[in-house]
């Protein structure tokens, strides 16, 4: 039988691109047993892995999302692929204690051209979606997560093997390749042309955070992310960018931000970490900003958004201690 990754596991499977292709191709036929049921099932806590529901339905989206994935079938019949797949997931057991985190904001590069798939070569390429890996990619799906599913099929394999993450598990995958190039977003996708992806077979996408335990950190790329659930989730993309920003800098890694088009947002988050190494906050710092913020503008708040919004809360709470001690600093922020 094919090996899974469970809950709670810290393991790895390793397959070949042909199998990978082999396992998908079973996938669009629909020969997964016990794979669609609905109710609670021995597979009821993994992902959809068969493709059935991609000829349901009349949805716009599925005809494009289909061209895309017969653009993978025909390149992998016309030439056999010959590089591995690696599947690791990891499941973290201790986290930094980030109200007292002395580390230093990491270097960030912030921009509103390109995309994390065609510029983050050589970087931990994070997708930051679903805790079901590939989110609807086997369906009606098509934002962030779905679309690099779709570009590099061979991710969807992850869904056949991978139960549902926990808050403190990732999946990391090497070695996939990209197959296609699109146009557009969720309602306006299409699948554009043929893609030959030559970045080398190793390191091109990781579903995962940013720490790797055990790894030295000059051994550490730089992160290359976006706007975290903010599509779909309707998260908010500054709260989310710093989060992303303090959690590498943990970890000892640089960021590479892509806004996808948004030049204000791209100017405010790069605004904000100017501000906050010019200021020399640490990632504790800013860490107990965000409690006071959710404490004071948050927590009694009535309406879906505070009326206060968060970068004009920090720029004017760091300001007003500017001439306070490190000590008052500190209890100040813990009140």
């Amino acid at each position: 039988p094919i090996p899974l990754l469970k809950q709670k596991m810290n393991h790895s499977i390793t397959m070949s691109q042909a199998q990978t292709a082999s396992l998908l191709a079973n996938a669009f036929f629909c020969t997964f047993p016990r794979r669609n049921a609905k109710m609670k099932s021995e597979y009821s806590s993994y992902p959809d892995i068969n493709f059935n529901r991609l000829f349901e339905g009349r949805s716009p989206r599925k005809p494009e999302k289909l061209k895309t994935l017969f653009c993978y079938f025909r390149r992998v019949t016309e030439k056999k692929p010959t590089g591995l797949i690696t599947f690791t997931r990891q499941c973290l057991q201790e986290f930094p204690d980030w109200e007292r985190s002395q580390k230093k904001m990491s270097r960030l590069h912030v921009t509103y051209e390109g995309t994390i798939e065609s510029n983050g070569h050589g970087m931990l390429q994070v997708d930051f979606a679903n805790r079901f890996v590939g989110g609807g990619v086997t369906g009606a799906g098509l934002v962030q997560e779905e679309i690099r599913f779709l570009i590099n099929p061979e991710l969807i394999v992850s869904r056949l093997i991978t139960e549902v993450l926990d808050h403190n598990e990732c999946l990391i995958i090497t070695g996939t390749e990209q197959y296609s190039e699109y146009t557009g977003y969720a309602e306006t996708y299409r699948w554009a042309r043929s893609h030959e992806d030559d970045t080398p077979r190793f390191g091109i996408l990781a579903y995962c955070g940013f720490s790797r335990p055990g790894v030295p950190l000059h051994h550490l790329s730089a992160v290359a992310t976006g706007n975290w659930g903010c599509g779909a989730f309707g998260g908010d993309s500054r709260l989310k960018a710093l989060i992303q920003i303090l959690a590498a800098s943990e970890a000892g890694r640089d960021v590479v931000y892509f806004t996808f088009g948004d030049a204000e947002l791209m100017r405010d988050i790069y605004s904000m970490h100017t501000f906050l190494i010019e200021k020399g906050q640490t990632v504790g710092d800013v860490y107990r900003l965000l409690l006071r913020y959710y404490n004071e503008e948050c927590r009694c708040c009535s309406t879906p958004r505070p009326e206060v919004k968060l970068y004009p809360f920090i720029y004017s709470t760091v300001e007003s201690y500017g001439d306070s001690t490190d000590d008052e600093r500190g209890l100040s922020f813990d009140d």
